[in-house]
């Protein structure tokens, strides 16, 4: 199977659901601690450009930092640098678990889109 990098939280139930599933599907993992080595702003563009996703999908919108910074409110008036400057300055606010083979790209963990996406051999 393929060699998959992991940005995640080892507390975070979801997080573990997904190692868990990952690790059962046969791939070799590299964790990396969303919170104590958030990915760079550099890091963010390609993962954002992997995941067809818009920006704000990688924000973590049930967060307590998300929250107490009023982003809701916010993140519209934000450009694209200051966002991304934003979600690499503090990792909670990452949507996590992001999964990455290098090229595709997902954000968050449900069964189904992992299946399709990371699929069992």
């Amino acid at each position: 199977m393929s060699h998959l990098k992991v940005y995640q939280y080892p507390k975070c139930s979801t997080c573990r659901s997904a190692v868990k599933w990952l690790k059962e599907a046969g791939h070799e993992l590299e964790l990396q601690h969303i919170a104590e080595q958030p990915p760079t702003v550099a890091e963010l563009r390609v993962l954002v450009a992997g995941s067809g996703l818009e920006l704000k999908k990688f924000f973590n919108t049930s967060g307590e930092v998300y929250k107490n910074l009023g982003l809701k409110d916010k993140l519209p008036s934000l450009s694209e640098a200051e966002q991304l400057a934003l979600l690499s300055s503090n990792g909670m606010l990452i949507k996590r678990p992001i999964v990455t083979d290098g090229t595709k790209v997902t954000v968050g963990y449900k069964e189904e889109q992992y299946a399709a996406a990371w699929n069992k051999a």
